[in-house]
């Protein structure tokens, strides 16, 4: 990708975690969460999952607001539409491919204009 948008390969990365993914799951079934509130539906520290906010944010996937003494992050669906598009192209191209090799595998044979039997 060009340096416009979330970086798909940061994105897959920072997808890659289980724990991540779950915070993922998460945020897009409703608007905010603190990294208190991650932690305690977590098996790993406040401190943890303030490391994988960061990792979360620097892919693009999330942004942080503050609101008061607290840190709510929100997801941003941006990067997970431009992985998805990436995604897309690939599958388009594999798509044409498979397209042009069935056509070439299901052709009709070339009649034997040289044998000719009678």
């Amino acid at each position: 990708m060009t340096g416009q948008g979330p970086d798909p390969a940061r994105v897959f990365a920072a997808l890659a975690d289980p724990t991540r993914r779950r915070i993922v799951d998460w945020l897009a079934a409703g608007d905010s969460g603190t990294a208190t509130e991650f932690a305690a539906r977590l098996p790993i520290s406040r401190q943890a999952v303030v490391k994988h906010l960061a990792e979360m944010a620097a892919a693009g996937l999330i942004v942080g607001a503050r609101q008061g003494k607290q840190m709510r992050y929100q997801l941003q669906p941006g990067a997970l539409a431009a992985a998805a598009g990436w995604l897309t192209e690939r599958a388009d191209r594999w798509d044409r491919a498979l397209r042009s090799l069935a056509r070439f595998v299901e052709r009709p044979a070339p009649e034997d204009a040289g044998n000719d039997t009678v």
